[in-house]
């Protein structure tokens, strides 16, 4: 007798989704309900019967024919949607969406007849570029401040700043202030979650605090007891906060000063390990421009991404844009790891959801601009050629012989073909792309106090600064 066959029938659906409808013959239902005894008869106990002996009715009475069914049934299913993956050489993105229920489908279950069920998934979208040559982009740019090679040098002169005791005067901007203080909120009278402290260093600084904050406790002496009255921002990140008049008594408990060391060659031996302060000036601004040069390259970037993913017509699933929020999440919780703190008691569900939401559009566009690439490098047949991928792993080499954690060599080498892809494909689009710069005047430049090279110029500093104790 010929043996029954699974029938497959597909449909497309909205944002790249597909529904596979099944026909499961009751010759595949029962011969997983045998499976399903036979696995549970190996395992299963029963008073006057030897493990794997146990006779088949006397099973079925023990465990109830609806919990073998619903064993079952997931068997079926589970076998059944690989086996239309095959036939019709699909590709999913997700886990399979049982579109009528579970409880529905097993209700309504008899082995004696043939089984219809309809499974949504994601699968990869069709991607195509409405234009991918002569893009026009417009970007603004600015021109590199040399004041900014200034304000290094004050970031660093605050690094290496000595703190001295304050004793003959009252606080002032710049200083340094040991308070003690309790919020509360001025019409409930509520305490202020997380608005209190026994002992707080404070730079008063402006917008340091809430509005006011920082301004109210200028003018106070050691030991003076204050009350201000101030308001929270209408977009405060604390939600039960947002726009209340709040009350807090701030106590002065101490006062302290930053006393900079003078800029001369002394500073510059100290600092940046250089003969003299001309040439760590020089180092600076060097830095400085490589740096500003990057930002200016970033822009346009930037800017070219942006245009090449507004070409781009695709519906993306959204099973590629949860993963990318899983993706950037599980970074950040490895990143807070790495910095020894506690993930499990950091990352709350309700953290984790917050994390989810507020990084949602990132993700979208970082979904879209990787298709309109990928996009890209089919319609312009751009690839990279495998001995670009072997010389770049030869540069890892010595750092892989030596980790003491095992790579995967397969997967790394993944990471450098897309690397290089991208590369390959961003350069594609500077050549093939118009672009057209806007000078942009700016009171600030943008590269200032960002990393530099390796290190931040403002936060360089030696174990001498770092150990240098206050004096008494």
């Amino acid at each position: 007798m010929k043996k029954e066959a699974l029938i497959v029938k597909t449909t497309s659906l909205p944002q790249s989704r597909i529904a596979l409808e099944l026909e499961i013959p009751s010759e595949t239902c029962k011969s997983c309900i045998n499976e399903t005894i036979n696995s549970i008869s190996r395992s299963a106990k029963i008073p006057g019967f030897r493990l794997g002996k146990i006779p088949k009715q006397v099973l079925i009475q023990r465990i109830g024919i609806a919990q073998l069914h619903a064993s079952a049934l997931e068997k079926i299913i589970d076998k059944s949607w690989n086996e239309a993956l095959k036939i019709k050489s699909i590709e999913p993105l997700s886990e399979p969406e049982l579109v009528d229920g579970f409880e529905s489908l097993l209700k309504n279950f008899s082995p004696e007849k043939s089984l219809k069920v309809t499974l949504h998934t994601d699968v990869a979208p069709e991607l195509k570029l409405k234009k991918s040559k002569g893009l026009k982009v417009e970007i603004s740019t600015n021109k590199f401040d040399p004041k900014s090679i200034d304000e290094a040098l004050e970031k660093s002169r605050n690094q290496f700043a000595t703190i001295v005791p304050v004793n003959n005067r009252p606080a002032k901007l710049g200083d340094i202030a040991v308070i003690s203080f309790k919020g509360k909120y001025k019409d409930s009278q509520k305490e202020i979650d997380g608005g209190s402290s026994e002992s707080m260093d404070l730079e008063l600084e402006k917008n340091k605090m809430i509005p006011g904050f920082v301004e109210g406790i200028v003018g106070m002496k050691i030991e003076d007891t204050k009350t201000l009255n101030l308001k929270f921002p209408e977009d405060y990140s604390h939600e039960e906060s947002k726009g209340k008049d709040a009350i807090f008594e701030v106590h002065l408990k101490d006062l302290k000063e930053k006393e900079l060391p003078e800029l001369n060659d002394d500073f510059a031996k100290q600092s940046g390990n250089k003969e003299s302060l001309k040439e760590l000036k020089v180092d600076i601004e060097k830095q400085l421009k490589d740096n500003f040069e990057k930002t200016q390259k970033d822009i346009k970037i930037e800017a070219l991404m942006d245009a090449l993913s507004n070409e781009l017509d695709a519906e993306i699933p959204k099973s590629m844009i949860d993963l990318e929020v899983r993706n950037n999440i599980e970074q950040t919780a490895q990143r807070f790891a790495q910095q020894g703190l506690d993930v499990k008691s950091t990352f709350t569900p309700e953290l984790v959801k917050s994390l989810a939401e507020s990084t949602r559009p990132q993700a979208e566009k970082n979904v879209q601009r990787n298709l309109a690439l990928k996009a890209l490098s089919e319609k312009e047949n751009i690839t990279v050629e495998q001995e670009a991928i072997d010389t770049k792993m030869k540069e890892y080499g010595d750092a892989i012989s030596k980790s003491s954690k095992q790579i995967d060599i397969q997967k790394l080498k993944d990471i450098v073909r897309n690397d290089l892809l991208k590369e390959k494909l961003i350069n594609w689009l500077e050549e093939n792309s118009e672009v057209k710069e806007k000078t942009t005047k700016t009171k600030k430049t943008p590269q200032t106090g960002k990393k530099v090279g390796k290190t931040n110029i403002a936060e360089k500093t030696s174990k001498k600064a770092q150990n240098k104790k206050e004096k008494k």
